[in-house]
């Protein structure tokens, strides 16, 4: 098949949307990404990268637009990659969202797929302003310091004043600590020379109670200027009650290295999900939109149906939110979870409820499920919630060989999902289906599967 060569001007028409956001058109029956454009648009696109069985362009014309084009609210979108939805209105959205869990569906084509049960997507009430954790970058700009996310496609940092899609208080905590980071000629850290100490802030907000966790990721132990940036910092936001400082020497992808050590106040900070009261610490799990967050926990419980005397595993558990969500509703609850942090945390957090028939073990799944099932502790409902990774080979083989009688999955990567279900697809039957829009304005989307054995 012949490639179309670069920097060729073509027109298209946009059919639908990628993984990733991008539009998707044909031309000389070849498939074209174009970042920008949306499906029912007709664009004018320079190519910029030709393979033999794809191209993609760059967006320099729209001849007719879509109907269900918006206009972006963030001025740096279009460099910023955090976001890659904000030109689609949000009805539209959440269509997306489906379709996306229907795409991956289609490649991977687990067993029966084209009968599968899908519901529409929940979509979220507000779509601005709802991200509970920020994790922003650190450079510098003409000598000066910088917060904010990289550019798509890149480790340029785009500064940014106001996220649109993070709550209103971690942004402002994040403005003041880039002034005082200024103000006392912090020394920030510099990727290619890998110089410097200041490599990023994480900053978490608590939904119920108005707490705020910080956290200063350095490249060294030393923390210059430490005690008047921490008063400075305290003194403009008194909700700031846990401080602390992680120190990861490596050149790596990894957001945390290994050592933490706190600086002022506490370890923890504490918020609610429905009743249930929930400490946790800078490096443990938690959903990062509050509101959607219950929405997805409700419907985790409707679809297992919980009964007085099951046992459920909560695998990938982080804080146990998911299990003690689900305690009063079955007899034992127990789980698992690599970051013996979160474990503490979970432990904590069932005492703190007064929850005594929930217990949390560090270990993967892949190894403490099997232990568990030999010993006879094979779940009625276990609830799988893993990383964008999807479930370890060994777990999978785990699942087929000591099944549970319901399953709950949910996934926050649609293609590992689908990936997943072609192999659970052997023992299991899958019930029903359900994206939750857990990141608005991205190409992101949250599932629920609920899997169950054949009668």
């Amino acid at each position: 098949m012949p490639q179309l060569p670069n920097e060729k001007i073509i027109t298209l028409a946009i059919k639908r949307l990628g993984i990733n956001g991008e539009g998707i058109g044909y031309f000389q029956n070849i498939v074209v990404f174009v970042e920008g454009a949306l499906p029912k648009e007709r664009v004018q696109a320079q190519i910029i990268e030709s393979k033999p069985r794809y191209a993609v362009a760059r967006l320099i014309k729209i001849i007719k637009a879509s109907s269900e084009r918006a206009a972006p609210r963030c001025p740096v979108y279009d460099v910023c990659g955090g976001c890659q939805l904000q030109h689609l209105d949000y009805p539209a959205q959440v269509r997306y969202k489906d379709d996306l869990l229907q795409q991956a569906l289609k490649k991977y084509q687990p067993k029966g797929y084209q009968n599968y049960r899908i519901l529409p997507a929940i979509a979220a009430e507000d779509p601005w302003f709802y991200r509970n954790k920020a994790q922003f970058q650190l450079a510098e700009l003409a000598q000066q310091p910088i917060l904010g996310l990289y550019a798509r496609h890149s480790h340029d940092v785009v500064p940014i004043e106001t996220c649109f899609v993070q709550e209103p208080e971690t942004n402002e905590v994040l403005q003041t600590i880039r002034a005082l980071l200024e103000k006392y000629h912090a020394p920030i850290y510099e990727e290619k020379t890998n110089s410097g100490i200041f490599k990023r802030v994480i900053v978490r907000t608590s939904l119920h109670y108005s707490e705020v966790q910080v956290v200063f990721v350095t490249n060294s132990k030393k923390f210059p200027a430490k005690k008047a940036i921490l008063a400075a910092l305290q003194d403009a936001h008194p909700e700031v009650v846990s401080i602390l400082q992680n120190y990861q020497p490596e050149k790596t992808s990894l957001i945390f290295g290994k050592e933490t050590t706190l600086l002022a106040g506490k370890e923890t900070i504490q918020d609610k999900i429905g009743t249930t009261i929930f400490e946790f610490s800078a490096r443990a799990f938690l959903q990062l939109n509050p509101a959607q967050t219950l929405r997805l926990y409700e419907r985790i419980r409707e679809l297992a149906a919980p009964q007085p005397d099951d046992l459920l595993i909560d695998a990938y558990c982080g804080v146990g939110t998911i299990g003690l969500f689900m305690a009063p509703f079955v007899k034992k609850v127990i789980g698992m979870d690599t970051i013996k942090e979160g474990i503490a945390d979970a432990n904590q957090n069932a005492a703190n409820n007064q929850i005594d028939n929930a217990a949390f073990f560090v270990g993967a799944a892949e190894t403490l499920l099997p232990e568990w099932s030999q010993e006879g502790s094979t779940p009625d409902i276990l609830i799988v919630d893993p990383p964008r990774v999807g479930l370890a080979p060994e777990l999978l083989q785990s699942l087929l060989a000591f099944p549970p009688k319901r399953l709950i999955y949910v996934s926050c990567n649609v293609s590992t999902l689908a990936k997943d279900l072609a192999i659970l697809t052997k023992k299991y039957h899958v019930d029903v289906l359900q994206s939750i829009d857990m990141f608005p304005q991205t190409a992101r989307t949250e599932a629920i599967v609920k899997l169950s054995l054949p009668a």
